[in-house]
């Protein structure tokens, strides 16, 4: 523990909260967001037609997340899309003095950037109202110290200038979430915690069967920080505590913003405990410049996020972290290379085992679930607290057991598993955010660990806490396999790392492979999955197939299915047709040359690129740069601006090689001709 923070002094919130400024609603017609904007002040009403599904993509775009100081202040809502418009400009909302803004149903879904809800501190926003409030991005906002509510009555109550009870945004929350929010965030808590003001009792949970995920959360409850003691024999949903973490990761959009908080707040000279177990990573941006448009790079936003890069690695060499960087450039123009590797990948590949407890800067974190980890993603505030005691807050949450059933068919994969499972109406309609997500059944068994790895990284789709599988044999055949490990180092790993018989469940979902067909999600949400066979013809203008989702081992073997028995018939990559194909680590693209596929990549018109999150983050190639473009792709998500400003449809790695050969959506057949289109 760093002695100086043991000394520094922390105070409460006032009890009572005087909120004075306006309220914005974030709307779907782009007029009245206008009016409001210009000044005008609306009167609440049910009848106002909030945004749902406002994501963090829209709250601060990725170009925006290059900024990692107060600078952020003039850019929330810029990608908020209202009607079909962008309503929202620079500086728009600063300049309007709102210190509440309020939308609909699943506010803050999609990445777990902390820079959204800075963005929104940062231009005066005090308190976040929503129908309902994606985990991740409602953690940050009280580690930030926004107040968060889905009390709409605070509106009026704020406009008439009433003083309000801080316990009205406490009452529902446990011990710890509740000191946070009345410290008025994380770090200031985390002080008095570890001084010993802030008392964190232990849970009284007696003996009960428990699921996966809470038998790995047990095992790491911190139960004595000042005697590091950890483990409790059993939990249950609700308890709330810390729990130490095994690995703690971030990359190069985080990792700058954290360190800025760790200079300011603990000392640039401190040391952060065990680094190593932390890992960094430059794998968002190394393909920037080929994305980036004109305009962006005239206005600075290159030089920008250079600058992320730059800080990264300084704070890599100061602390003696771990850093999976950026290719060397070589070549007279010193072209960009690519990273080692995406970080969900490298630390599936090389990392994660099961049983244990990781934490990353990306909402996609949970794809190490598929080895049988409580794995979660958490905001800058969490990664940054977590270098100080290696610990991070956690309430348990309930768990929802999704059970695919029967033999899959031979074209359906883990992805049409999970454009399944997002339209199931439980899910769809926002009642899994949070909890935990444990995949079974005989389908699930069947996939391969890359395969589950797919279901496990799309929890963050759910807008589930973490998803994750029971490790079994294919689990230990994995890590002898990758990591060289002996059956007898890891298979003693596994005991007990399942649900017991009569563990409680929230929600059990059944679905049966042999049911399935191929599906596609439709542009705006990876949750409007239709099955190809309703959508109609659609012609494609590119396909990218890659990124942390889909640029696995078992993804390239599919794609390259696909493309040789094309080839067989004569077909290679429609000429309409721009098709990228991108590695999620040097580990996957080394298998691709092993086994000839780069080759063969080549041979039908497919550009292979380097590691890098790349299109899926809207930098690099694979990118749209008008409305008008088609897009079917691999990756995760769809949100609007995800990948540029066209119309990007999300499938299997066999539908996005398959629409690539025939120039419009379809499925693929085993042995089938795809006819292109004309």
């Amino acid at each position: 523990m760093i002695e100086s923070i043991l000394s520094r002094k922390v105070t409460k919130r006032p009890t009572q909260v005087k909120l004075e400024g306006r309220t914005l609603f974030l709307v779907d017609d782009p007029e009245t967001l206008l009016r409001q904007l210009r000044g005008e002040d609306i009167e609440w009403s049910e009848d106002i037609p909030l945004r749902d599904n406002i994501s963090t993509d829209e709250i601060t775009p990725a170009y925006i997340c290059y900024y990692y100081d107060d600078t952020l202040g003039d850019f929330p809502y810029l990608g908020l899309k209202a009607g079909e418009e962008f309503p929202v400009t620079r500086g728009s909302v600063r300049k309007g003095g709102f210190i509440c803004s309020v939308s609909g149903e699943r506010r803050g879904k999609g990445s777990s950037r902390e820079q959204s809800p800075y963005a929104e501190l940062c231009a005066g926003i005090q308190l976040v109202i929503g129908k309902s409030i994606e985990r991740i991005y409602e953690e940050n906002c009280q580690n930030l110290g926004i107040l968060t509510s889905t009390d709409f009555s605070l509106i009026e109550r704020i406009a008439a200038g009433e003083r309000i009870e801080l316990s009205e945004f406490t009452a529902d929350e446990g011990d710890i979430t509740r000191g946070i929010i009345e410290y008025g965030g994380l770090f200031q808590y985390n002080v008095a915690r570890l001084q010993g003001v802030a008392q964190v009792p232990n849970p009284k949970t007696g003996t009960r069967p428990m699921t996966l995920g809470e038998k790995i959360i047990a095992r790491h409850w911190v139960t004595d920080p000042a005697s590091d003691k950890v483990g409790i024999d059993y939990v249950k949903p609700g308890d709330e505590g810390f729990v130490r973490t095994d690995i703690r990761f971030s990359h190069e959009y985080v990792t700058p913003m954290a360190a800025i908080f760790w200079s300011d707040l603990v000392g640039a000279d401190e040391k952060i405990v065990d680094p190593e177990s932390v890992f960094l990573f430059r794998d968002h941006l190394t393909f920037l410049a080929l994305a980036m448009t004109e305009e962006r790079k005239a206005a600075g936003l290159l030089d920008v996020a250079l600058e992320l890069k730059k800080k990264q690695e300084e704070f890599s060499e100061e602390q003696g972290v771990k850093l999976y960087g950026e290719l060397p450039r070589v070549g007279r123009n010193q072209a960009p290379q690519g990273s080692e590797a995406i970080c969900h990948s490298k630390i599936l590949e090389q990392h994660a085992m099961p049983g244990q407890v990781l934490i990353g800067s990306d909402s996609h974190t949970p794809h190490a679930g598929a080895i049988g980890c409580v794995a979660f993603g958490v905001g800058t505030t969490a990664i940054f607290n977590s270098w100080l005691t290696k610990d991070v807050r956690l309430k348990v949450p309930p768990t929802v057991l999704i059970r695919v059933n029967g033999k899959r068919p031979e074209n359906i994969t883990a992805k049409d598993f999970m454009l399944q499972v997002l339209r199931e109406p439980y899910v769809k309609d926002g009642r899994a955010i949070g909890k935990i997500v444990e995949y079974s059944g005989a389908a699930v068994q069947e996939l391969s660990v890359d395969e589950r790895a797919t279901m496990t990284n799309m929890a963050a789709e759910v807008g589930a806490f973490t998803g994750l599988v029971q490790p079994d044999e294919k689990v230990v055949e994995f890590l002898m396999r990758e990591r060289g490990l002996s059956a007898g180092q890891v298979e003693p790993l596994l005991a007990d790392l399942y649900s017991d018989d009569d563990a409680v469940y929230e929600r059990i979902i059944e679905m049966n492979a042999e049911d399935l067909e191929p599906m596609v999600a439709l542009p705006g949400d990876p949750g409007n999955g239709l099955l190809i066979s309703e959508i109609g013809h659609i012609k494609v203008d590119i396909a990218y197939a890659g990124s942390c989702t889909a640029g696995k081992k078992s993804d390239m073997d599919m794609y390259a299915r696909v493309f040789h028995e094309g080839r067989e018939h004569g077909r290679r990559v429609h000429p309409n047709v721009k098709c990228y194909i991108q590695a999620g680590s040097q580990e996957v693209k080394k298998y691709c040359g092993e086994m000839g596929y780069l080759d063969l990549f080549a041979a039908v018109g497919a550009e292979f690129i380097e590691p890098s999150c790349g299109a899926c983050i809207n930098a690099g190639p694979g990118v749209s740069f008008d409305s008008g473009t088609v897009t079917i792709s691999a990756i995760n998500r769809n949100f609007p601006g995800r990948s540029g400003p066209g119309q990007l449809y999300i499938a299997s790695p066999y539908t996005t090689a398959a629409s690539a050969i025939a120039g419009y959506i379809t499925g693929w057949v085993p042995g089938g001709v795809l006819e292109p289109v004309a």
